[in-house]
């Protein structure tokens, strides 16, 4: 890309006070409620210049507007959020994830499900960019996360039009859907990382886009052993209430912390040992369950729910769409994420 670059969007003319700017965008409904950083195009040229891509490189149409998400528009997205320059590549493999069939970003869209898009990072990026997978991940405090999470968020609500209340028609929301990314610690993670476990290298950068519920604690400090870790978790992930479990879809994510992944590791658990405990444990009886529930999984089949359309207890999920992550700092907390059930990953190289 040339400093001769023109840009393509529509040009405002407004107040230069960041207050105007905001104002007008929010009136437009083209933001999340918060300030934004305005989009001129000083700053979208700067933008452009972190990746070595024609501007009208169409990336994607986002459904269920069916708008052109270019990389001028993501990069517009990316400076409204606040990103810097050099965050592009990965919000360009973001919207390259959410639009991948598997991940069916139509639904996603326009359900009444709370999902937010939750964006993992891998490889040495992460560390380059300052993405954080330590202590407060899923919180505030890293520019990097908070800002690359919304552009994703802001480019589903501009480009693909899922304007909340109208056509994202989720029915509670939830704060996840500002902004949801983090890093895996590939530090402290004692196994092979997301990544790698489904083909890249250690040394690629990559993005994966999980329709996902927020992180609900998994409290567990009196286990002295992996397996005691384990039981905890799988009684927790168990809920009735759950996408996963009810649709017997989905891929439901164990995030493990750095403490409790270590004690697993030096008990000998593998990553697969660990989906497998938790396929056989997080189970559910179906006696508990309401009995339009019952009549609506004997209604399904074994098409959909397998062997255990009848069964006394009911899995979570099927054992090979059971995910474990590694993110955190010092304490034992792990936690549980939902997803959204007939929705499936995508794990994205990040180029420039």
């Amino acid at each position: 890309m040339t400093n001769k670059t023109r840009l393509l969007s529509e040009q405002l003319e407004v107040d230069e006070s960041a207050d105007a700017a905001s104002q007008l965008f929010y009136e437009k409904g083209w933001t999340d409620g918060l300030p934004i950083v305005a989009p001129t195009e000083e700053r979208v040229l700067r933008a452009l210049s972190s990746v070595n891509r024609d501007p009208q490189e169409l990336i994607a149409t986002l459904p269920p507007l069916n708008g052109s998400a270019t990389v001028e528009k993501i990069a517009v997205n990316a400076v409204m959020a606040g990103c810097l320059p050099e965050y592009l590549p990965v919000v360009i493999a973001a919207v390259e994830s959410i639009t991948d069939e598997k991940f069916g970003i139509l639904a996603i869209q326009t359900t009444t499900h709370p999902c937010g898009a939750l964006v993992v990072i891998n490889g040495p990026i992460a560390k380059k960019l300052g993405i954080n997978g330590g202590a407060s991940a899923f919180g505030p405090g890293g520019r990097a996360n908070a800002t690359i999470g919304r552009a994703l968020r802001l480019i589903m609500l501009n480009v693909g039009g899922a304007v909340p209340g109208e056509v994202d028609k989720s029915t509670q929301g939830q704060p996840a859907k500002y902004t949801y990314c983090v890093a895996e610690n590939e530090e402290q993670n004692p196994w092979q990382p997301l990544h790698v476990e489904r083909g890249f290298n250690m040394d690629d950068s990559t993005v994966t886009v999980f329709a996902a519920e927020g992180p609900h604690n998994i409290h567990e400090s009196e286990s002295l052993t992996g397996k005691g870790i384990l039981m905890t978790a799988a009684g927790t992930m168990a809920t009735p209430g759950n996408n996963n479990l009810w649709t017997f879809m989905g891929e439901p994510l164990l995030v493990l912390c750095p403490e409790h992944a270590k004690r697993l590791a030096e008990d000998g658990f593998s990553k697969n040992d660990i989906k497998d405990f938790i396929f056989e444990y997080a189970r559910f009886p179906l006696n508990r369950m309401p009995e339009e529930q019952i009549m609506a999984r004997k209604k399904g089949g074994k098409e959909m729910y397998g062997d255990f359309v009848e069964s006394e207890y009911v899995p979570l999920a099927k054992r090979e769409n059971i995910v474990v992550l590694v993110v955190g700092g010092d304490g034992k907390h792990s936690c549980f994420i939902p997803t959204f059930g007939p929705s499936y990953s995508a794990t994205k190289l990040i180029r420039g």
